[in-house]
């Protein structure tokens, strides 16, 4: 990699990264311009790049070579530009996982943005934070096995040691002197691109869990309630502000429980079941 070009392992996003290479190919060579690679990856448009940059075009699939060639990437660089681009230009969150799945794959990725790729583990299996929340009970074991079959459904032994590693790694979960563990700062921050995707999965998969919860659960140790109402679309805000008030009175009334016993939890959903019609529709 040429010294004043970006490295492309440090991006999540290839928009930011081509914007990137433009303002340092600028500052290394006075001739650099939109026009001018346009000229050498063979578009007509010579603000291609440009329009790029700026989210108003994609890149197709056959463009990566055009692109990469310009750009100077060849072997893995090429590669993960190629799943850059898939991973930010695709249109479903299953497409989206798959292509995160091929960036962080690859080592050099891991290094360069560790937090991304641990976080979105973290929030893609329901378990890890489940386990987290286990650890405040008074009876906690350090054992996988054990940790394995209090969790509902139960998870294999492998999959709870590499879920306590993880925990480990992000703070979420901290040694003490005496060598137990307890909850840690549950604070993290990284990328917008990896964050609403991972709460994307955390979210399915806790729903998920609801769902089957009707069968597996006694009725007892649980409660599904659902409203079904008709509101004008202004009061959704105040709705929204609601449930996070009350999240928040939830999440204050079990903080400050001395001795808790079960990790549970709690969904609260709010989405559209019709939508009004819009302005200038033609009639039915």
């Amino acid at each position: 990699m040429t010294a004043w070009r970006p490295e492309i392992f440090d991006f999540l996003d290839y928009r930011k990264y081509l914007q990137a290479y433009y303002t340092a190919a600028k500052e290394h060579n006075t001739v650099f311009s939109y026009r001018w690679f346009s000229k050498k990856a063979g578009y007509s448009s010579p603000n291609f790049l440009k329009l790029v940059i700026d989210g108003e075009r994609n890149i197709s699939p056959d463009s990566i070579d055009r692109f990469a060639a310009v750009l100077g990437l060849r072997g893995a660089d090429k590669r993960f530009f190629a799943d850059l681009v898939a991973f930010n230009q695709a249109e479903t969150d299953k497409d989206r996982n798959l292509a995160f799945e091929r960036v962080a794959a690859s080592r050099r990725f891991k290094a360069a943005r560790k937090l991304d790729h641990t976080y979105f583990r973290y929030l893609s299996n329901w378990y890890y934070p489940a386990i987290r929340e286990m650890v405040a009970r008074a009876d906690f074991t350090e054992d996988p096995a054990w940790i394995g079959r209090q969790l509902v459904p139960q998870v294999q032994p492998a999959l709870v040691a590499t879920a306590l590693e993880l925990l480990l790694e992000l703070g979420l979960v901290v040694r003490g002197d005496n060598g137990k563990l307890s909850r840690g700062n549950p604070s993290i921050s990284t990328g917008h691109e990896v964050r609403s995707l991972a709460i994307g999965n955390y979210h399915r998969q806790m729903m998920s869990r609801a769902a089957e919860s009707i069968e597996s659960v006694p009725r007892e140790r649980r409660d599904i309630s659902a409203l079904t109402v008709c509101i004008p679309l202004d009061r959704v805000g105040d709705l929204k502000e609601r449930i996070q008030g009350f999240r928040e009175v939830l999440l204050d009334l079990c903080d400050r429980s001395e001795s808790p016993e079960a990790v549970y939890q709690i969904n609260i959903q709010l989405f559209p079941l019709s939508l009004p019609e819009e302005p200038g529709s033609p009639a039915p």
